[in-house]
């Protein structure tokens, strides 16, 4: 059975938390890596969960899914990950049908990225529904809601300026140094950590700050060297990070460790130390603080970062927001025709029945019975009537649920559902 109708037993949910109201240490113990989210899903399949899909960023970790009960969804995210259900419920949200479906529009489109107009997460959202389609959890109604968020997201890139100028976090951390730090490009900045943000800080670092003494440190150092050679900047190994941490001016850290890998215990430190923790979970240990000349700044904090790009990003809001309207419609009257078509095809059978049935009875009943007149004159009143019926189900204000039982029980219909 195919729940495209958002069926009486389950219900389309959303179901998650972001930055919003979850701070960098509650996102990290509900943060999945990609071990965790494939677990979860065999898991929801074994649940005899239908559709589902997972996202996990630095910024959110999402469900959306059909359930009977969203505390399904919940029990799975907090089995699979750090995260308990008393923390979940002091900075949750969860979206059933209609609302859902809107907070998926705008998570995938950048409207509700922690900087307006981060596309990043559609691309996030696309593999999350290729590894949920790989189980057999995708249902024809998320797909094509899937693709109707990819349509929207595109349009907006293009039709609207709301991701112009450069704005990401990456690019964020790069004006926080610029800002903060004198004489840039003859001080030593150490990149620890080579996930996406931190390719796209280092490409930053080298755009703008025209500095030569860039060194890069990851714990496969082969992912380091790849990168550094782009940018032609020094590697060195894993085993000198503390050596390369006391030479360095400003330390970015964007590593996708589970626990901090940079404290207190390993700063040796010689001079000033500004350290940016670009990654979640967070990845330097509070206790840096203590530490006298250390600045340590998180991601969160560079977020909240406006400039003049952001308000220029916010008059698109408007656009943007249209666009998703239309294509939500788009998607609606899809939902609104599937769900009554089964209904629409066992009428039209009905009345070929009893069409069928009352030519046999006239055929035998009248003679010089013109059959094929008459084959023309029904077929054509039956297409009428179904039409009728059919734009009844289409308009905006009709109750489908409610006109779909009536006319089941008084044409005595069982529609099958859709597969």
């Amino acid at each position: 059975m195919d729940n495209t109708t958002l069926s009486k037993h389950q219900t389309f949910y959303a179901v998650g938390l972001s930055y919003k109201k979850a701070d960098a240490e509650i996102r990290g113990k509900f943060s999945l890596d990609s071990k965790a989210k494939t677990n979860l899903l065999q898991q929801a399949k074994a649940d005899g969960i239908e559709s589902l899909i997972v996202t996990s960023t630095c910024n959110r970790t999402e469900m959306y899914g059909y359930a009977e009960h969203p505390f399904q969804l919940i029990k799975l995210l907090c089995e699979n990950s750090d995260g308990t259900v008393e923390d979940f419920q002091k900075v949750a949200y969860v979206y059933k049908n209609q609302e859902a479906i809107s907070h998926m529009f705008r998570v995938g489109t950048g409207l509700d990225s922690q900087i307006l107009g981060d596309f990043e997460i559609i691309s996030q959202i696309k593999s999350s529904f290729i590894e949920a389609k790989s189980i057999g959890l995708a249902n024809a109604f998320m797909e094509r809601l899937i693709n109707s968020v990819i349509q929207a997201s595109k349009r907006i890139k293009t039709e609207t300026g709301i991701s112009s100028g450069a704005t990401s976090v990456s690019f964020a951390s790069v004006q926080f140094i610029l800002r903060n730090v004198d004489d840039l490009k003859n001080k030593n900045i150490l990149l620890f950590g080579t996930g996406k943000i931190g390719r796209n800080t280092c490409e930053n670092l080298v755009k703008h700050t025209k500095n030569e003494h860039i060194t890069l440190i990851n714990r496969t150092k082969g992912k380091a060297e790849k990168i550094a050679g782009k940018f032609n900047l020094v590697v060195k190994d894993y085993a000198d990070l503390q050596l390369e941490i006391q030479k360095a001016d400003v330390l970015v850290v964007a590593t996708g460790a589970h626990n901090p890998t940079v404290d207190a215990a390993i700063l040796k430190l010689k001079k000033p130390l500004l350290i940016l923790d670009l990654s979640i979970p967070k990845n330097v240990n509070e206790d840096v603080r203590n530490i006298s000349g250390v600045t340590l700044v998180h991601l969160d904090e560079l977020s909240q970062m406006t400039d003049e790009t952001l308000e220029k990003r916010r008059s698109h809001l408007p656009a943007a927001e249209a666009i998703i309207e239309e294509v939500k419609e788009e998607f609606k009257t899809w939902v609104k025709a599937r769900k009554f078509a089964p209904t629409i095809h066992a009428l039209k059978a009905k009345l070929n029945t009893i069409k069928t049935s009352e030519l046999n009875f006239q055929r035998k009943k009248i003679s010089n019975f013109d059959e094929e007149q008459a084959e023309i004159i029904s077929s054509r009143i039956i297409q009428k009537i179904t039409t009728h019926f059919a734009n009844h189900l289409k308009d905006d204000n009709t109750m489908v649920d409610q006109s779909i039982e009536w006319i089941e029980k008084i044409f005595q219909i069982e529609a099958a559902t859709n597969e």
